[in-house]
């Protein structure tokens, strides 16, 4: 995935190229809290069946927003890659959960 020059991959290394430099752990993170409105609308839908789009589109927002700060930090160190890359999630009170990423920001060549 390359993303606003930058190389992201969940793999050790990015194929055709070498790692020249480590800079070390990076990781973003945002917590989020469920809308009494999808809920509603999760609540009939689990009548029926069916994707409950609406958790879907928070949870795409929520990954995005955690890359985005994983990049910012990565960027900081001077890497043009970050790989290895993992999720986590976790809960953290009543209907809030917490998206996690991280991985390892490096230069490669």
């Amino acid at each position: 995935m390359m993303n606003k020059s930058i190389i992201i991959t969940n793999v050790e290394t990015v194929p055709g190229k070498s790692v020249v430099e480590h800079y070390g752990l990076v990781v973003g993170s945002t917590v989020r809290a469920k809308h009494v409105g999808r809920d509603i609308m999760a609540g009939l839908k689990n009548l029926v069946g069916g994707e409950l789009k609406g958790y879907t589109e928070l949870l795409q927002e929520a990954r995005k927003e955690s890359i985005d700060r994983m990049i910012k930090q990565a960027k900081g160190f001077g890497a043009n890659a970050i790989v290895n890359v993992r999720f986590s999630t976790s809960s953290v009170a009543a209907g809030a959960a917490e998206i996690y990423v991280y991985g390892t920001a490096v230069k490669v060549e």
